[in-house]
């Protein structure tokens, strides 16, 4: 054997454990017999695998039940395999050729779960990372997406059994374009920013009013105000801090001088 040739072996090897099972005798499939196989290579984790033989499934035998729930089936391979753009594709596909199939309210739920972005965890727990991180680390675009995707299924169908999880997604999607917003006036008032700091953190607070997040968004405020010589301001951001947030750490640490305590919070 040739290096050349066996190089070439060594190369294949890692790939073939993508290709469907069986896939020399496929061509006598039944359409049940297709399904069946995608559905255990699904179930193997062989999602590329999977993705095959479903749209296999669908060019062999493109009308009725089992190519429609091959067009779903490839879009959840898709999400469980990290594709989340061709998730987003393929469920728009099903959306739009099937818009009355009974499980048309999953196409919309993956759609939401391709965008959903868990890094603060489902009950938005801030962990010393999220904290830690700079405002550039963060785009909210696909967390803005994900509400609109889940939204839409909760407007739609409303007694699906997807909607409660939907609606706790949405809950927590809110608190996590809430501290995006915190964490952008973090990063100006950090630099200098001032002003900017405090119109970021005033837009959190007016629109994003129930969040965890404009505790420190009242923060900001009281600081930036104070750099400013807004005293006024300053004093009524604080005023309001102090009667919804008694107990604030930030609070507790802005006591002394000017500087260091804040900061330790970023």
């Amino acid at each position: 054997m040739s290096r050349s040739l066996a190089l070439f072996l060594i190369l294949l090897l890692p790939a073939c454990g993508l290709l469907p099972k069986n896939v020399q005798d496929s061509k006598n499939w039944s359409a049940s017999k297709y399904y069946s196989e995608a559905k255990s290579e699904l179930n193997d984790g062989n999602y590329a695998g999977a993705i095959k033989l479903f749209e296999a499934l669908e060019a062999r035998y493109p009308y009725g039940r089992y190519a429609q729930q091959a067009q779903l089936e490839i879009a959840y391979a898709h999400y469980k395999d990290g594709e989340q753009a061709m998730a987003i594709v393929a469920a728009d596909r099903f959306i739009k050729l099937h818009p009355n199939h009974i499980n048309v309210d999953y196409a919309y739920y993956l759609k939401g779960l391709s965008n959903f972005n868990d890094d603060l965890g489902l009950m938005g727990i801030v962990t010393e990372k999220i904290l830690n991180q700079d405002m550039s680390e963060r785009d909210p675009k696909a967390s803005r997406e994900s509400f609109e995707n889940f939204k839409e299924l909760v407007t739609r169908f409303p007694k699906s059994k997807y909607t409660p999880d939907a609606v706790q997604r949405m809950n927590h999607l809110v608190n996590v374009v809430a501290l995006n917003e915190v964490q952008v006036a973090r990063y100006y008032i950090r630099r200098g920013g001032y002003v900017a700091a405090a119109n970021r953190a005033q837009y959190a607070l007016k629109e994003y009013p129930q969040t965890p997040a404009i505790e420190e968004a009242l923060f900001i405020m009281i600081k930036a105000y104070n750099a400013l010589g807004m005293t006024d301001l300053r004093d009524d951001a604080q005023r309001v801090m102090r009667k919804n947030f008694p107990n604030s750490r930030f609070l507790a640490d802005s006591t002394g001088a000017d500087g260091d305590p804040w900061w330790k919070f970023w």
